[in-house]
């Protein structure tokens, strides 16, 4: 087994909870996110922190957009260590802080 692959990670649950799509990052992305970009870091391909960054940063736009003006006053921001099991500082045992708005805006 190849060392580079670590399963699939918390984004792709964390886009399911939300109702993310690839697409959606991809059209929604200000630095050209791509769709083999989004299928790597979804799987678990490991990524640089350049493009974890990448990633992230795309995430929390995605959802901001999504959100109304109260819904963003809660909505606390993704780091890539809530995205990726391999950076630095993730902690598994961390709750979703988002989980009951994602649930809010989808319900």
């Amino acid at each position: 087994m190849d060392t580079r692959d670590l399963g699939p990670q918390p984004l792709d649950r964390m886009m399911e909870a939300w109702g993310l799509t690839n697409t959606d990052l991809v059209a929604t992305s200000p630095e050209q996110l791509t769709h083999k970009q989004m299928r790597r870091a979804r799987s678990g391909r490991q990524l640089t922190l350049k493009m974890m960054m990448k990633v992230n940063r795309t995430f929390n736009v995605a959802i901001w957009y999504r959100l109304n003006d109260e819904q963003k006053e809660r909505f606390v921001e993704y780091g890539h260590r809530d995205l990726f099991n391999y950076a630095k500082g993730h902690d598994p045992e961390a709750r979703d802080q988002n989980a009951e708005l994602a649930r809010e805006l989808l319900g």
